[in-house]
């Protein structure tokens, strides 16, 4: 069994060139895979490997940084690895927002556990943000919220903007760290009631069950296992070869898909050159498959 172990951490870092080769030979010399983003204002990723090997990569991590403890974490499972490769990469922002976040600007007093989110949402005055992307949203989300649906994380704080300074604002995401700096943001702009559910969405479905849950369908994922249920199981969906967008199993029924083609999203955006390319390559990893060998575009599951 593979362990996933996605995480954040906002610290100072400096020398960002030695320590991602560092990182990215370290990724590779025990077979873990997935991506770590570096950052002057700290590191956030996701990897995945086998049980002892996820260990070590978190020892040498705080080992490196110098700290004792991650602003947020979280383990899961899938019986094979939902990354392709290791890849360490330096950005300005760990979360593009033109919003620099530092350890001092930074707060945990507004982080609301699992157990008592249910009865925050609840509240008629608590004004509900789904802080992802609409595509993630249109997956699942909770009752009564609220989506931007704005394209990139750097259109965020013109949606904010809308918002009235007296109510209360909960905010949510996958893993906690886009809300980190939304709600950093908000409290700058005179916003005094401002929530996020610690450590996102993933940690709500594993710690609360199905029966007492308030989320509404599944987790959209950004690596191959595409969508997560209550537990942190794998999901139903998967993703269309053609506009990389998930597909449910109702998409997979229209007539605008086609196995490693198409889906209802793009069938009509795409030329007939993009589909006949798309359907030489689903030719490929149909060959490749049944003669054995491994082709770079075949899911693993």
């Amino acid at each position: 069994m593979i362990v996933i172990f996605g995480f954040y951490k906002f610290i100072n870092i400096k020398m960002l060139k030695k320590n991602r080769k560092f990182l990215q030979k370290f990724l590779a010399n025990i077979d873990c895979r997935g991506t770590i983003i570096l950052s002057k204002e700290g590191i956030n990723g996701s990897i995945s490997g086998k049980h002892l090997k996820i260990e070590k990569i978190v020892v040498m991590i705080k080992k490196l940084f110098r700290f004792k403890h991650f602003d947020s974490f979280n383990y899961s499972k899938s019986p094979f690895h939902p990354f392709h490769k290791p890849r360490v990469k330096i950005k300005k922002e760990v979360v593009p927002m033109n919003l620099s976040l530092t350890k001092r600007t930074k707060s945990k007093n507004n982080h609301v556990e699992p157990k008592n989110w249910n009865k925050l949402i609840k509240d008629k005055n608590t004004f509900l943000i789904d802080s992802r992307k609409p595509f993630e949203y249109k997956v699942g989300t909770f009752h009564r919220s609220n989506n931007p649906e704005v394209s990139t994380f750097r259109e965020f704080p013109k949606y904010l903007k809308k918002l009235k300074k007296k109510q209360n604002i909960a905010m949510f995401c996958t893993g906690g760290i886009r809300c980190e700096k939304a709600s950093v943001y908000l409290k700058k702009k005179g916003f005094k009631n401002v929530y996020q559910l610690k450590g996102g969405i993933l940690n709500y479905l594993k710690k609360i069950s199905k029966k007492q849950s308030l989320w509404r369908g599944e987790c959209f994922v950004f690596d191959n296992r595409v969508s997560l249920k209550h537990g942190l199981k794998i999901g139903t969906y998967t993703i269309c070869s053609g506009c990389r967008m998930p597909i449910s199993k109702s998409d997979k029924n229209s007539n605008k898909y086609e196995i490693g083609v198409s889906c209802p999203n793009c069938h009509e955006k795409l030329t007939n050159t993009q589909k006949e390319r798309f359907r030489m390559r689903q030719k490929q990893i149909v060959i490749a498959k049944k003669s054995g060998k491994y082709h770079i575009f075949k899911k693993d599951y």
